[in-house]
């Protein structure tokens, strides 16, 4: 007697309830799953982006956003800051590097940024091709930037206004790319990078454009004063030389400077608290899924004992033993577990595959793990046990079958 084959020839007699059995098995699988993944990459991508940067100082609003708009690249900043008052953070005692940063342009989506040579140090970024960015209007490109094909070496663009694309392009200077950076797994892939110098030159030049419209040329010396009492940045990364700086900082920034002090390991531990409450329930509602696919499977295996008493009685009376009509049950258990955690697998590489892809679209960013996780496999054998529980228990009832009776009544 081939159990397997039996088995596999009962399942595919109950074709509906074992397709709704499997298919509420993957749900609940692939939900898991799919949030196990995402949870391990966010949480990487978001380490990594926060290694060496202890405080983030921009203009007064809301820590979480610039924290999201300075270290990660996902959302606006909340204005400029004084370049003057980033110089003295420079000078202090409790503040080991200060690393600007000045945005507000893009080109094809991928934001540039104005920084300084230690941004790209901070990364541990290293040049594949050309060199780092020397004169104003030169780039040095991340690897996402070069790979969309769009820039290379030599290669002159102008910038359009606004973190999107589809901002009004700044077309009287154009930038030019004098290098391209290895991949760094990192925000700095995604980025066009150019120094300070280059930002404020498009955006004086602008200026002067508009002023001259509107009011016609100021002095030359007196307009030099003005520009250089007005430079900005958009914000700064710090690193501290000691705790001391965490705990003296960023009170005395908030309340004696037209800046706004944001810690990232709080404002990112708050966030994912945040976002936790709602992996939570959706993980909840993922094993409610699972437990109602174990009931699905017992209640199948027990209406089709009951239909197929005779049968087993019959098999009984030929010489087939109670025990392997029960490990033939168990196995139509263990066949669906089986099969709803693959299918699950599968399902929740698609749902990652696509989540990537808007996640690609809309800020560059890459979710491209597709490996099985240490926790799949215990999700693996959660699946076996319920399948196995799911089915022992109505399978139980082989061993109180009366084979006279059985066959006498049918």
């Amino acid at each position: 007697m081939n159990l397997l084959k039996l088995s596999i020839a009962n399942l595919k007699e109950k074709k509906l309830n074992s397709f709704l059995s499997a298919l509420l098995l993957t749900l609940g699988i692939g939900m898991i799953s799919l949030l196990l993944l995402l949870n391990k990459q966010l949480d990487e991508q978001f380490r990594r982006n926060i290694k060496g940067i202890d405080m983030v100082v921009g203009a007064k609003g809301s820590p979480l956003q610039i924290i999201l708009s300075s270290i990660y690249q996902i959302d606006a900043p909340t204005g400029n800051i004084p370049l003057s008052e980033v110089a003295t953070l420079k000078r202090n005692p409790f503040v080991k590097t200060v690393i600007p940063l000045s945005m507000g342009d893009n080109f094809n989506g991928f934001r540039i940024v104005g920084t300084e040579k230690s941004y790209i140090e901070h990364f541990d970024a290293k040049i594949a091709s050309g060199k780092i960015f020397e004169n104003s209007m030169d780039v040095t490109i991340g690897s996402k930037v070069a790979s969309s094909g769009t820039l290379k070496i030599g290669s002159t663009f102008a910038s359009a206004h606004g973190l999107d694309a589809g901002g009004d392009v700044h077309g009287d200077k154009k930038f030019k790319v004098v290098g391209i950076l290895e991949p760094t797994g990192s925000v700095a892939d995604q980025l066009i990078l150019t120094g300070l110098s280059s930002v404020w030159d498009i955006h004086e030049h602008e200026e002067e454009h508009h002023e001259e419209a509107l009011e016609g040329a100021h002095e030359t010396d007196d307009h030099e004063h003005h520009k250089s009492e007005e430079k900005q940045v958009t914000s700064a990364l710090i690193r501290f030389r000691n705790p001391m700086g965490l705990i003296a900082l960023p009170r005395q920034i908030n309340e004696n400077t037209s800046m706004q002090a944001a810690l990232p390991s709080i404002e990112i531990n708050r966030l994912f608290s945040l976002l936790g409450i709602g992996i939570e329930t959706l993980r909840t509602l993922a094993l409610a899924i699972i437990l109602i696919a174990g009931v699905s499977v017992f209640v199948s295996l027990y209406n089709s004992l009951k239909e197929r008493k005779y049968e087993m009685a019959l098999m009984l009376s030929m010489g087939a033993t109670r025990t392997k009509l029960f490990l033939m049950l168990l196995m139509e258990g263990i066949m669906l577990a089986i099969i709803g955690y693959v299918a699950g697998i599968l399902l929740s590489r698609l749902g990652l595959l696509a989540f990537s892809k808007a996640a690609e679209d809309d800020f560059h960013y890459s979710l491209k793990q597709f490996s099985l996780l240490p926790e799949e496999i215990y999700l693996f054998i959660a699946a076996l046990v319920i399948g196995l529980l799911a089915a022992a228990l109505p399978s139980l009832g082989i061993y109180k079958l009366n084979i006279s009776r059985t066959l006498a009544e049918d």
